[in-house]
C-alpha cells in the first residue's frame, strides 16, 4: 500500500490515500487533502499519549460534514502501534471537514483533530463511483444505486475468498476479471471468521496469519492490510463486496465484547467502500456436532441480535443490511426475527440439491415477500454447481429463473470449488462436519457452464426495465399431471409492454389474457446459449389464448418474449 504524507490546516500529520486504478496512491502533498465522489480517502492519526493497549482502551470516531451540512460518523480502526486509521467517501463535491473525537479526550493526537477534504467530481466509468453506492429503492423491491440508477445482484459465492487459498494478486485477480466478463455484480466474502471450519484452522489463514489472536483479546490489522487490497479490488472492478463480518457460530466461542470489536473494526475498515453487510452467515447454525446441531441455533440466532443494532448504529454511511440464514426451516433471514426492523433485506439459504430444491425455494421466496415491511429478497445460497459431483447447471438455471421472475432483487450463485477455495493441488479436505464435497479446482469451477449461463440470463434481463417486472403466473400454463405447483412456468413484465415466461423444461406451454385483433410479436431466448430467435406475431385464440412449443429437437428449458408488433 503506498500513501502520501501531509500537513492540514490544524497542523495534524495525516496519510491520505485514494483509490485509483484498483491501488492506494498518493494524494498531492498539500493542506486540503484531494478525493473523487464516492472514492475511499484515508486519514491517519497518532496517539500523542502512551496506552497500554490501545485496541481495547480507545475508540475513535471522526465526524465528516459535507458541504451540504449533511454528517457522517464513522469509526476509526486500530492500525497497530500508536496508529489509528479512518475512511471516508461521499458523492458530494466540494469542501468537506472533519473532527475526532476520542475516548481519551486527553490525547490531544486522536481528540479534537480538524481536517478538510476536498472532494472533486468523479471522472471514470466504474459504476459504484459513477452512480455511487448500493441502497434499496424506494419500491423496496429491489435495489438501486444512490443516484437511483438500478441495480441487479448477481452474486457470486467466496467464502473464503480472503485467505491464502487463492494467491494474491494472480489468481484473485483472475477470478475476478472472470467473475466481470460474465456479468456478476456482488461478491459474498467473510471477513476472517469463517463457515466450514473450527476457529484457528490453518486453512482460514491468509499471509499474515489469523485476524484474532487466540484468547480474541487482540485483531491482528497485519490480517486485514492484506485483506484490503482484495475488497479493493473487487470495487475497483465495479463489484460489489457483500461483505460477511462472521459465522454464526464464531458469536459463543469469542462472547459478544469481542464481537461487537470485530464487527466495528469491520465497519471501519470497509463501510466507506459501496459494500453490502451480511452481518452472520448460518446465523443460527451452532458449530458442527455441539449440542442442538443443526437445529438449536435460536439461541445464538437471538444472541446476534444485539450484533445487528450495533452495526446499525456505527455504520454512518448506512450500507444495507442482512443476515445469511442456515439450510433448515424457515430459510430466510427476516422470518428468524420478530423485529422486522433488523434487516434492511432479506437473504435466503434454500438448500443443495436438484429439481427438489425448487419447491422450498420458491415457497421461501413467496413467504419473505409476503411480510411487512417489504424488503429485496435475494437467495444467497442454494445448490451450488457441482457440488458432491452431482448438480449440474441446469438447476442453478432454473432456480434464478423462477427466483428472478417471481419478484427476487437478485439471485447468488455458487460453484463447488470456489466458495471453499480447492486449489489444483490442494483441495480444501473435509469439512468440520466430516463432509468431503468434492476436489474441483477453483480454476476448473470458474469455467462451469452455470456462471455464464446465469451472466447471459442478467444481461438478457438488464435489456429490458426488469425492475418494473411483477410476477404473473396467470400469463402461461402448461399440463403438469401429477406434478409439484412449482413445476410450471414463470412469467413476469409490464402489462402492455412485455412479457417474459421461463418454461423449466422443453414443453409446450398455453399462453393467456392476450389479445386477439392486436397479436404480440414473439421471441424465443435460449437460456443456455444466450441466443434469440424472432418467431413472428403470435396466433391468438378468440378467447385470449395461444399455443406455443420449443423449437424442434429442443431438449431443455427455454424463454419466450412478448411485445407489442412493431408495427403497431
Amino acid at each position: 500500500m503506498t500513501v502520501g504524507r501531509s500537513r492540514n490546516a490544524w497542523g495534524l500529520r495525516v496519510w491520505s490515500v485514494v483509490l485509483s486504478f484498483g491501488a492506494w496512491v498518493p494524494c498531492a502533498h498539500s493542506e486540503v487533502v484531494v478525493t473523487e465522489a464516492n472514492r475511499a480517502i484515508e486519514i491517519e492519526f497518532d496517539s500523542a499519549r502512551a496506552h497500554a493497549d490501545p485496541f481495547r482502551e480507545l475508540d475513535l470516531d471522526v465526524t465528516f460534514t459535507a458541504p451540504s451540512g449533511k454528517s457522517v460518523r464513522v469509526p476509526a480502526f486500530w492500525a497497530g502501534g500508536t496508529r489509528f486509521k479512518a475512511r471516508y467517501a461521499s458523492p458530494e463535491t466540494g469542501t468537506h471537514t472533519y473532527v475526532t473525537r476520542c475516548s481519551d479526550s486527553q490525547d490531544t493526537g486522536l481528540h479534537a483533530v480538524k481536517g478538510r477534504i476536498e472532494v472533486r467530481k468523479y471522472s471514470g466509468s466504474n459504476p459504484l463511483f459513477a452512480h455511487g453506492s448500493i441502497q434499496v429503492a424506494a419500491d423496496r423491491r429491489h435495489f438501486e444505486h444512490a443516484d437511483g440508477t438500478p441495480f441487479f445482484w448477481l452474486g457470486d459465492t467466496w467464502w473464503m475468498g480472503l485467505t491464502k487459498r487463492i494467491a494474491w494478486p494472480d489468481e484473485f485477480q483472475a477470478l475476478a476479471a472472470d467473475r466481470v466478463r460474465k456479468g456478476f455484480t456482488v461478491v459474498q466474502i467473510v471477513a476472517g471468521l469463517y463457515p466450514d471450519m473450527a476457529a484457528f484452522d490453518d486453512r482460514g489463514r491468509n499471509e499474515a496469519g489469523f485476524p484474532w489472536d487466540r484468547d480474541y483479546k487482540h485483531i491482528q490489522p497485519e490480517y486485514f492490510n492484506l485483506a484490503d487490497r482484495r475488497i479493493e479490488h473487487l470495487v475497483e472492478r465495479g463489484i460489489v463486496p457483500c461483505v460477511v463480518m462472521a459465522w454464526g457460530y464464531h458469536l459463543p466461542w469469542m462472547g459478544a465484547e469481542a464481537m461487537k470489536r470485530h464487527a466495528r473494526y469491520v465497519i471501519a475498515r470497509y463501510g466507506a467502500f459501496p459494500v453490502v453487510w451480511c452481518v452472520a452467515g448460518e446465523v443460527n447454525l451452532p458449530f458442527y456436532g455441539e449440542k442442538g446441531f443443526p437445529r438449536g441455533g435460536e439461541p445464538q440466532a437471538r444472541a446476534w441480535e444485539e450484533i445487528l443494532r450495533e452495526t446499525r448504529t456505527l455504520d454512518g454511511f448506512h450500507r444495507p443490511i442482512t443476515v445469511h440464514p442456515t439450510g433448515l426451516p424457515p430459510l430466510s433471514g427476516r422470518l428468524l426475527y420478530k423485529d422486522q426492523g433488523l434487516l434492511d433485506f432479506d437473504m435466503l439459504q434454500t438448500g443443495h440439491g436438484g429439481r427438489d430444491v425448487v419447491h422450498p425455494s420458491l415457497a421461501t421466496l413467496e413467504a419473505s415477500l409476503a411480510a411487512r415491511p417489504p424488503l429485496p429478497v435475494v437467495n444467497g445460497e442454494v445448490s451450488y454447481e457441482a457440488l458432491l459431483g452431482r448438480i449440474p447447471a441446469d438447476v442453478p438455471r432454473l432456480i434464478f429463473w423462477a427466483d428472478m421472475l417471481s419478484g427476487a432483487a437478485g439471485h447468488t450463485y455458487g460453484a463447488n470449488g470456489i466458495w471453499q477455495v480447492n486449489g489444483k493441488n490442494a483441495p480444501y479436505g473435509k469439512s468440520a462436519s466430516g463432509t468431503d464435497y468434492g476436489s474441483i479446482s477453483w480454476q476448473d469451477a470458474m469455467n462451469l457452464p452455470g456462471s455464464g449461463q446465469l451472466g447471459r440470463a442478467k444481461e438478457f434481463l438488464v435489456s429490458y426495465p426488469w425492475h418494473r417486472f411483477k410476477p404473473h403466473p396467470e400469463w402461461a400454463t402448461s399440463e403438469m399431471k401429477g406434478r409439484d405447483s412449482y413445476d410450471r412456468p414463470y412469467s413476469a413484465g409490464i402489462p402492455g409492454a412485455v412479457r417474459i415466461t421461463y418454461v423449466p423444461d422443453a414443453r409446450p406451454i398455453v399462453l393467456h389474457q392476450l389479445d386477439a385483433a392486436n397479436p404480440p410479436h414473439a421471441t424465443r431466448f435460449d437460456p443456455v446459449s444466450g441466443t434469440r430467435t424472432r418467431l413472428g406475431l403470435l396466433k391468438v385464440e378468440a378467447n385470449g389464448n395461444a399455443q406455443l412449443a420449443p423449437a424442434e429437437g429442443w431438449n431443455h428449458d427455454w424463454v419466450v418474449i412478448l411485445e407489442p408488433s412493431p408495427s403497431r
